[in-house]
Parts: structure tokens; sequence; C-alpha cells
């Protein structure tokens, strides 16, 4: 842990783990993707602690209420430690629908087709 007061929004978001990479978190600050106190945040926004990011990753809304400083990306375990999660719920998985007649293989009939693979990864939510 660092101990510096503030640190660039983009750094912390990496930091925690909330991206993967330091380059896809400055994109989402870019993209408009990141708030800093419910105020629309730059990459090189300054956080301190007791501040409130949001993110957007897909289709999941993240809050975190900032409580410690980091630069340097640690473990999860340790990152966790970090904030405080405020974030709602997140959606649940639709199950998988069952296939439509007509559009159902009969068992044995070969490897599917090009179109069929279309048709289950449609399904399947890919």
């Amino acid at each position: 842990m660092s101990g510096d007061e503030r640190v660039r929004v983009d750094k912390w978001l990496w930091a925690v783990r909330v991206f993967r990479t330091r380059t896809a978190a400055t994109e989402a600050c870019t993209a408009g993707r990141v708030s800093v106190n419910d105020e629309p945040a730059k990459p090189a926004t300054k956080v301190s602690i007791g501040d409130v990011v949001g993110a957007r990753r897909r289709d999941r809304e993240i809050i975190y209420v900032i409580e410690a400083i980091i630069d340097k990306r640690v473990s999860a375990a340790k990152a966790a430690d970090c904030f405080e999660d405020r974030s709602p719920p997140k959606p649940e998985r639709s199950p998988l629908q069952p296939v439509p007649p007509g559009g159902a293989r009969v068992r044995g009939q070969g490897r599917p087709t090009k179109r069929d693979r279309r048709r289950l990864d449609r399904l399947r939510g890919r």
C-alpha cells in the first residue's frame, strides 16, 4: 500500500482488480463508464479515501467506496480490503432455453452445420 493520499482513478481501478489492464481502465474512463462521487471521471482524476467510485462493465454496475489508496496491483484478498462494495446484486443468468421445434438435430446425424452452431450460440447468449 502506498503512503500517498491521492491516486489516479484508472490506476486505482486496475490495482483493485475492477479491470484486467490499466489500459482497459483508462478506456472505460475515456468512454464515460466511470464516475467519482457521481461525476464523470477522466483517467487522471485523483481519488482519495471516502470517494465513491462507480464503473459499468458489460451488464453490471460496480460501486465502491474507497477505504485504502493503492497504486500497485495486489492479490484479490488484499484488494478486497481497499474498498467497501455497494454494488447492486449481479443479475441472474437466464437458464438455457430448449431448442425450438424443427431446429433440433436428430441424434447421430453428424456434426452441426455453421447455421446450427450460430443458433446454439444465440441460445446460449454468446
